[in-house]
């Protein structure tokens, strides 16, 4: 369920998120998750960088 339809104050998620103000957070709760998905589904993991030896040690465990 979406944090704002659960009746989670906007200024909570924006001290979850670690955001300096109210407009980044309006941003990012405004998304649906819909628009979240599609976002994710054009990414590749590790943002495109192959051969990061953290990441593919991480990726392991």
């Amino acid at each position: 369920m979406d944090p704002l339809q659960a009746g989670v104050d906007c200024a909570v998620i924006a001290l979850w998120l670690g955001d300096e103000g109210m407009e980044a957070t309006q941003v990012c709760v405004g998304a649906t998750l819909a628009m979240k998905e599609e976002a994710l589904a054009g990414t590749s993991p590790h943002g495109g960088k192959p051969g990061d030896k953290l990441l593919d040690f991480l990726d392991s465990l």
